[in-house]
């Protein structure tokens, strides 16, 4: 197999010699690819991008670009454009200024830096904002600004540390539109740093999920989403409805679960559980008919789990509305229903919960630490 473009062999980080921040990265990432390193806080996503932007340095293993090994360039020569969440922009020069510097220093001639700003500038939709300070702008333009500064010296590779992070929701979904569309035009490669799972999900190629340093799953956000490799990756992509109960049978990948309230599940046995084993079941909200009163009867293209519960709260959500449903056994669930059908539903209502088998996926339940 061709070598990456980007490649982390057993990287390694600790600070205190006990603690690793990051364990035994293994991860290869391919040129003109948009990857995101996503994970809650303290997860070694940060810690990971520091060590390819070269701001680390690996306690072990190494990280190579074009095969190379990188662990003897500084920073200012790995040809790496970075953009942080607090823009890091010169305040005392203007826009114009703030993207002359990356050439300047470059040596570039002073002809063909003013012809790079005003191709950069066109290119985050900034023409004619050449004078201003960077006090002068916008939290919104001041980040397309940092990512016209990162781009301006054709580098091989963006790195993007929670860049849309301070932003409000409304102008952070539109700037990832934007910040995807200008990678696929200029087909550079992106690492791209977030903790935010639905910026991760409409941004990526493929996504790295990190977890107390590790990396959990790599996989496109479709995989991701729909097949999450354990109970962490399910809990945290997503919306996500968890049951407990004790695996009964297993066959082939598929397998059946008691729950607390004795009603048996059908389900995937995504982690190889064994019969005896207390284990979680996974299902989301959208995979969830939510039916007014006795089910149906079933019919017949797929074995369809039922459950019964009464409506505890209904949140409406413009678009849908969210029924909080209470199992006889007390555990909770999470349906979305349509507008419509939402205005057929009340509290206190009897209802019965079905989704397919192949929508429910089982992970063996970890002992907690110290048990």
């Amino acid at each position: 197999m061709p070598g990456a473009f980007i490649e982390f062999r057993g990287v390694r980080k600790t600070y205190d010699g006990r603690t690793e921040a990051v364990a035994g990265l293994d991860c290869r990432i391919e040129r003109g690819e948009f990857l995101t390193f996503l994970g809650p806080s303290g997860s070694g996503k940060t810690t990971a991008l520091m060590m390819l932007a070269g701001f680390e340095q690996p306690t072990g293993g190494e990280v190579l670009l074009n095969g190379q090994s990188l662990a003897r360039v500084p920073p200012h020569r790995r040809n790496m454009g970075v953009v942080f969440q607090n823009y890091a922009l010169f305040p005392h020069l203007t826009v114009a200024g703030n993207l002359s510097f990356p050439l300047t220093v470059r040596s570039v001639p002073a002809d063909k830096v003013r012809e790079r700003v005003q191709q950069v500038l066109a290119l985050v939709r900034l023409e004619g904002y050449e004078q201003r300070r960077p006090t002068e702008l916008s939290g919104g333009q001041q980040q397309r600004v940092a990512l016209a500064r990162a781009l301006v010296f054709g580098p091989d590779l963006i790195l993007m540390d929670e860049p849309l992070g301070a932003l409000d929701k409304q102008l952070r979904e539109q700037l990832q539109i934007e910040i995807k569309q200008i990678q696929r035009h200029l087909g550079v490669t992106v690492v791209y740093v977030t903790h935010d799972q639905s910026e991760a999900l409409a941004m990526s190629d493929r996504i790295a999920l990190f977890q107390s340093g590790a990396m959990r799953q790599l996989a496109s956000p479709r995989d991701l989403y729909e097949r999450p490799a354990s109970a962490f990756v399910a809990e945290f992509v997503g919306q996500n409805n968890r049951l407990d109960g004790v695996l009964q049978e297993t066959t082939a990948g598929r397998c059946s679960v008691r729950l607390g309230d004795g009603e048996l599940l059908q389900a995937l046995n995504a982690d190889a559980a064994v019969p005896g084993e207390k284990v979680s079941a996974w299902v989301r909200p959208e995979h969830i008919d939510l039916q007014i009163g006795p089910a149906p009867a079933d019919d017949g293209q797929a074995v369809k789990n039922s459950l019964r519960g009464q409506i505890g709260e209904l949140v409406y959500h413009g678009d849908h509305v969210r029924a909080h449903v209470a199992l006889t056994d007390g555990a909770q669930i999470i349906t979305r229903c349509s507008r419509a059908a939402g205005k057929r539903l009340r509290p206190g209502a009897a209802v019965t919960l079905r989704f397919r088998r192949e929508d429910c996926r089982v992970f063996a339940q970890q002992p907690e630490a110290g048990a």
